[in-house]
C-alpha cells in the first residue's frame, strides 16, 4: 500500500497548491485551462481505448456496465454523497462535485493505476505507483486551480479504489493477465473519452453509471482469453 499512500499524499499536496493559486486566476484563464484539461482527457482516453484486442469485449462491457450502473443509480448516489460532503466542508464552489468526480476518474481509470497496483500487490514494489504519484501531483495542481476543493477530496475514492486493487492483486495476481489488464484499460479509456466530452460541455454523458463496465471487461477478458 506504500505506493497508494504516497500517491494520495501527492494529490493532497498538489490540490492544496492548486487551491492557493486558484484565487489568483482570472475567469478567462480558468476557462481556457479547463478546456485544456478536457482535450488532454480525450487524448489519454483515446490512447488507452486503442489497447483493446477485442472490440466485442469493449462493446459488451460498456453496454452491460452502463445498464447495471443505471439500474443501481451509481451517478445519482455519488453526486448525492459529493453534495453532502460539500455541505459538511461548507464549500461554495459550484464545481465541487465536478472536481471530485473528474479527479477521481482521471487518477483511477489510467493503465498506470491498474499496472501499478498489480506490480505492488504481487511483488511489493511500488515503483510504477511512485511514478504515477508525480504525474498525479502535478495534475492535481491544474485540476484544483480550475475546479476547486472537490479535487482534494478525490483522494478518498483514490485510496479505496487503488488500494483495493493492490490488495486484490496480491490475492488474485494470476487472474490479472495481460489480456485482462488490456481490456480493463481500454474500457477505462472509453470512460475517459466520455469524461472529456463532459468537461468540454459537448454533451452530458453519465460516465459514473458506466464504471461497472470495468468489472465486466475484466470478467469477459478472463473468460475468453
Amino acid at each position: 500500500m506504500t505506493g497508494t499512500l504516497v500517491n494520495a499524499l501527492a494529490v493532497v499536496v498538489g490540490s492544496i497548491v492548486g487551491l492557493l493559486i486558484h484565487s489568483r486566476f482570472p475567469p478567462r484563464i480558468t476557462r481556457i485551462a479547463f478546456q485544456g484539461i478536457g482535450l488532454f482527457t480525450l487524448f489519454i482516453g483515446m490512447q488507452m481505448a486503442l489497447k483493446t484486442q477485442d472490440l466485442l469485449i469493449m462493446i459488451f462491457s460498456i453496454l452491460i456496465g452502463a445498464v447495471a450502473g443505471e439500474l443501481l443509480g451509481l451517478e445519482k448516489g455519488i453526486v448525492r454523497m459529493s453534495d453532502w460532503l460539500k455541505t459538511k466542508v461548507h464549500s461554495r464552489n459550484e464545481k465541487f462535485t465536478e472536481g471530485l468526480v473528474t479527479a477521481f476518474l482521471l487518477f483511477c481509470m489510467g493503465s498506470m493505476t491498474i499496472l501499478g497496483a498489480i506490480e505492488e500487490g504481487m511483488s511489493g514494489k511500488p515503483d510504477l505507483l511512485l511514478a504515477k504519484s508525480v504525474l498525479d501531483g502535478f495534475s492535481s495542481i491544474a485540476l484544483s486551480a480550475s475546479l476547486g476543493a472537490g479535487v482534494l477530496f478525490a483522494v478518498v475514492p483514490l485510496l479505496i479504489y487503488q488500494g483495493g486493487l493492490t490488495l486484490l492483486a496480491g490475492q488474485l495476481g494470476t487472474v490479472l493477465s495481460p489480456p485482462v489488464v488490456n481490456e480493463i484499460t481500454a474500457t477505462g479509456g472509453l470512460l475517459l473519452i466520455g469524461l472529456g466530452i463532459n468537461i468540454l460541455e459537448i454533451r452530458k454523458i453519465q460516465v459514473l453509471n458506466m464504471i461497472p463496465a470495468l468489472l465486466v471487461a475484466g470478467v469477459l477478458a478472463w473468460l475468453l482469453h
